[in-house]
């Protein structure tokens, strides 16, 4: 393992908690092990590993865009994250503010759909 991939393993257990990652290290396969890696370096080791913003910020910034790239699929994680990287719920309004402002209301209004229901879930379940 490289310091890179030990460091982004630190961050990424530390914003996503040890039960995503640890779930995520058990599902891994064959097909998917180097894109793990990559994605351990290079988002986790490189990227959020910067204290040049604060984990807030990147959470914000996080959701924004993935909201106003359409790529939905991951805002849930992420809503799940904030709980440990300090962004608020209404940090999050914010940052899907932004979203239909510069990049539609309709990406926004999804996001802010699953945002709702991941909140709810993290309420009911009082989990990460």
């Amino acid at each position: 393992m490289t310091k890179r991939y030990e460091n982004g393993m630190k961050v990424r257990r530390a914003v996503l908690g040890d039960s995503h990652v640890d779930r995520a290290e058990a599902a891994k396969t064959g097909l998917d092990e180097a894109f793990q890696t990559l994605i351990t370096e290079s988002a986790w080791g490189t990227v959020w590993a910067s204290d040049a913003i604060t984990r807030r910020e990147r959470s914000m910034l996080t959701l924004a865009l993935l909201a106003a790239t359409g790529n939905f699929d991951e805002i849930p994680m992420h809503i799940r994250a904030t709980k440990r990287t300090g962004a608020s719920m209404q940090d999050v309004i914010e940052a899907f503010q932004h979203v239909a402002i510069y990049a539609g209301v309709p990406r926004a209004n999804h996001a802010l759909k699953l945002a709702r229901a991941t909140y709810a879930e993290m309420e009911e379940n009082d989990d990460d």
